[in-house]
């Protein structure tokens, strides 16, 4: 009986857990979406919009970390079940596998709208410096100097926010390689009883490879651009 009710209390939250995930995977496609809109409205008007915007972005990231707040929870109950087989094993791991990957998508999604939020203001500071000192009503030298202290260090923060954005990127990238060294350890076991797919394995690996140098490369000149970009 005890048995009979564990698998009722199992399933019941394999349910939520699932309903869980396909909403806080909809709600991140729109919190995606609308970091990119309001960062493209920012940096298109030195207008407040009608409708906030950014106000909206933040009340969006609160409900996604309730969500997570409430998948961690029924994870953790679904933990305290006594497994009945490696089948329920794997299907717990595999649910926080996916709320820490969820994760890391919300924050990197945060911190590239944060990131480019700061770089939009310190841009239109810029400019309406450039436009005062058109205008006649230049700054005196004192009031040049704590400006410059102010762009670098708005330049600094910019660049700490692009830095972190890289650390987090790596650690989903390792994150990403140690689910792939699972992966090949249960392919090779069938390897050694199968051959023929020994061969299928090494194209995957070779491709993986690639795609690793590729994307490494990537990370790192698009790194190199925002540093420059910054100090320019």
């Amino acid at each position: 009986m005890a048995t009979v009710a564990g698998a009722i209390g199992w399933e019941e939250l394999r349910k939520q857990a699932q309903h869980l995930e396909n909403e806080i995977d909809a709600k991140l496609d729109a919190f995606n979406k609308l970091g990119v809109k309001a960062g493209s409205a920012h940096s298109s008007s030195d207008t407040v919009p009608l409708l906030d915007e950014e106000h909206v972005f933040e009340n969006m990231a609160t409900e996604i970390e309730s969500l997570f707040a409430k998948l961690s929870a029924v994870n953790d109950k679904m933990s305290e079940i006594k497994p009945d087989g490696g089948h329920m094993l794997h299907r717990i791991q595999r649910h926080r596998e996916i709320l820490k990957d969820y994760k890391l998508e919300f924050n990197k999604t945060q911190n590239n709208f944060i990131a480019r939020r700061d770089r939009e203001d310190l841009l239109s500071s810029v400019r309406k410096e450039i436009d005062n000192y058109k205008s006649g009503s230049g700054l005196n030298r004192r009031d040049q100097y704590l400006k410059e202290s102010q762009h670098i260090h708005n330049s600094d923060r910019l660049v700490n926010d692009q830095i972190s954005i890289a650390v987090e990127t790596r650690e989903h990238l390792v994150s990403q390689r140690h689910t792939f060294k699972r992966i090949q350890t249960r392919f090779n076991d069938i390897s050694n009883r199968f051959p023929a797919v020994n061969s299928l394995l090494q194209r995957i690996n070779i491709r993986k490879r690639r795609d690793s140098i590729i994307l490494g490369l990537i990370i790192g000149f698009c790194t190199f651009l925002m540093l420059l970009y910054a100090f320019h």
